[in-house]
């Protein structure tokens, strides 16, 4: 387990392979392409905490992830954090069983309307979408990924935003404009680092 975290006190450490692919693209993809339009602030000010889980094994990825819902609320100087999966949960199928018991562990710690997850993984397809669908890159990551996210600050930036109800539509937009073809390069660049 590597715990390496940003926040506006700390130095980043950067080194570890997982971590530099995911920040990776997060500048290309989400930062570059505006599909996240609050990323680009927690990236500049450095208050996204970058966790490292090599767990395989669900009981003890959801061990981490408690642990990090707890780092998470004891940190109010981090605004976000992102767990990486940097060697289980490859198959999808087992990612999405994992973001369900996840989901559960939330409420059990009583952290629903605190934090919510959203899900990212390098074979992410939508419910009822074709897995070829350039739209599913808006949730496709070269590692998988669960994001804790603060609800508070979700709704203040939400409340802010422009018809925000439109950002997902504006990203699958986006997404099929620019073809499944342009963000296969973008990861196939990102693992060859």
């Amino acid at each position: 387990m590597a715990l390496i975290h940003g926040s506006g006190n700390a130095m980043q450490d950067n080194s570890h392979p997982a971590i530099l692919k995911t920040q990776q693209w997060l500048e290309k993809v989400i930062i570059g392409l505006n599909f996240c339009p609050f990323a680009k602030k927690e990236f500049v000010n450095n208050t996204i905490h970058y966790q490292v889980c090599s767990q395989v094994r669900l009981e003890k990825a959801l061990e981490e992830f408690a642990q990090q819902c707890e780092y998470l609320e004891n940190n109010p100087t981090i605004e976000t954090t992102l767990i990486v999966y940097s060697l289980g949960f490859r198959n999808f199928d087992a990612y999405l069983d994992l973001v369900d018991y996840a989901n559960e562990l939330l409420f059990d710690l009583g952290f629903e309307g605190v934090f919510q997850i959203a899900s990212f993984h390098p074979d992410y397809v939508f419910d009822g979408e074709d897995a070829d669908d350039a739209a599913n890159f808006t949730n496709r990551s070269p590692l998988p990924i669960l994001h804790l996210l603060r609800e508070e600050s979700m709704s203040k930036v939400l409340s802010v935003y422009n018809k925000p109800e439109q950002i997902p539509e504006n990203n699958i937009q986006l997404a099929r404009e620019k073809g499944s073809q342009f963000f296969k390069q973008i990861l196939k660049q990102i693992h060859r680092r």
